[in-house]
């Protein structure tokens, strides 16, 4: 396939791309862009972060998992084009000279592109913004010291332009591998149903990387931006399976903010600027972070294939571990959730806070009136092969008083629900107390009991 975007002001078009060459091995092996580093090679590190802008704005990613296809019509910006034409330095880079915020110096140029996509995008959170770089050197102190001097400077003007999402013209569809709507994918993916779907390549990616994987029939979904629409009504919040982690949240902050808290430690800034909902539905990881919360929130899911859609609740979509209720050439196309009052509470357990799989994931729907449990949704993940519902802690809760005293009493249900499995991020045992924890968490939150273990008083 042919491929045209921007590479730091520089219009490049290249014949024949191999679809999964990666934009780190690009850029390091055939144009000797080497600031971009390979650290991990899986997109935990963050020293390949580059930014890439489109018509939706500016975001930081992985170099090392995102396929040189994705990058058609939008403009790539490396660590080389932070700094100005004439040499002058980006506001980040002097931070980072002025507040002694590089030692060895290789993660530094991720962390600089980092900065500097947060400070394009005035998003001041800079632990967040940083999630997704580690440093084993320098310590964050003076990092986050250049991150809060640099916040206030203006955007440089050589990078302005990036706000308005200034890219090449891109063809309106420039194969069946690149397909710009959703009814053109419906279309590729008859005729190839056995193709691999590629939206972020935040989990396919490492297919390549780690697994070295050869993906010799692709078809990649950023072109169809008529998936990365988000619609809400009077009846629900429609989410098209395109939509990324990152603009998903925002609006389940003004919706469900438990599930937006939770999808705050989504992975990092990188992954979740390119990681769909749709995809981490699709995957069908028992880990995946969504899940959960949507199954507690009764999701639908829409599925297509060809001009053929059917609906499914999400719940019944994961039938087995590795096995989902979907046929060769059918997609996820969107994904509803009924609009409801705010009852729900997500809590995610991990060895570390940021950029972490969880160990167990649970999702608390308990609507409460006059004390009594008049209805529960409760889903996890991590506790069975598949995300799964606990249908008998559910049913042994509803019409008891809402007090630790029926919390205790539905304990032994979980042990009905569930037989989880023991690997290197917990033991059975350990998950099954987690789990019932986590409903005396839910019902300590809603007796105005702080919860939060980021903020510890004595």
């Amino acid at each position: 396939m042919d491929i045209t975007f921007l590479l730091n002001g520089e219009n490049v078009t290249l014949r024949d791309v191999d679809p999964t060459r990666t934009t780190l091995d690009w850029l390091r092996e055939e144009r000797g862009l080497r600031g971009s580093k390979e650290g991990c090679n899986e997109g935990d590190c963050g020293a390949c972060t580059v930014m890439v802008t489109d018509a939706g704005g500016t975001s930081a990613l992985n170099a090392c998992i995102l396929f040189l296809p994705q990058l058609h019509g939008k403009t790539l910006t490396t660590v080389e084009g932070l700094s100005g034409p004439d040499g002058a330095l980006h506001p980040v880079q002097e931070a980072l000279v002025t507040h002694h915020g590089s030692q060895c110096g290789f993660c530094t140029p991720g962390i600089a592109v980092s900065l500097a996509a947060g400070q394009l995008n005035g998003d001041t959170a800079h632990d967040d913004v940083l999630a997704g770089n580690l440093c084993r050197c320098t310590g964050y102190a003076p990092i986050i010291r250049a991150a809060d001097a640099a916040a206030g400077a203006p955007v440089p003007d050589w990078l302005s332009t990036l706000r308005a999402g200034e890219s090449p013209a891109a063809s309106a569809e420039v194969g069946p591998a690149l397909p710009d709507s959703s009814d053109a994918l419906a279309h590729a993916l008859m005729e190839r149903p056995h193709a691999t779907l590629v939206a972020g390549a935040t989990d396919v990616g490492l297919w390549v990387t780690k697994g070295l994987r050869d993906l010799r029939d692709v078809i990649f979904l950023g072109g169809a931006t008529d998936l990365q629409q988000i619609e809400v009504s009077d009846s629900d919040i429609r989410i098209g399976a395109g939509v990324t982690i990152a603009q998903l949240l925002p609006v389940m902050a003004d919706h469900h903010p438990s599930f937006a808290e939770m999808l705050r430690r989504f992975a990092s800034t990188q992954v979740r600027g390119a990681a769909t909902l749709g995809g981490n539905i699709a995957n069908g990881s028992p880990i995946g972070d969504s899940p959960p919360a949507l199954i507690a929130l009764g999701a639908t899911l829409h599925l297509r294939r060809g001009d053929v859609r059917r609906d499914i609740r999400l719940q019944d979509f994961f039938i087995d571990y590795g096995k989902q209720d979907r046929v060769a050439g059918e997609f996820v196309e969107a994904i509803s959730i009924p609009r409801q009052s705010d009852h729900l509470k997500v809590y995610k357990l991990s060895k570390r806070f940021d950029q972490d799989i969880s160990a167990v994931l649970g999702a608390f729907n308990i609507v409460v009136e006059d004390g009594i449990v008049q209805s529960a949704r409760i889903a996890f993940g991590g506790m069975a092969g598949i995300p799964k519902r606990a249908t008998h802690v559910e049913q042994a809760l509803t019409g008891q008083p809402w007090t630790q005293a029926s919390v205790d009493a539905v304990g032994p249900a979980f042990a009905q629900d569930f037989t989880p499995m023991s690997d290197m991020r917990a033991s059975a045992e350990y998950r099954l107390e987690a789990a019932r924890n986590m409903l005396t968490r839910a019902l300590a939150e809603d007796q105005g009991t702080p919860v939060s273990v980021l903020e510890v008083t004595p």
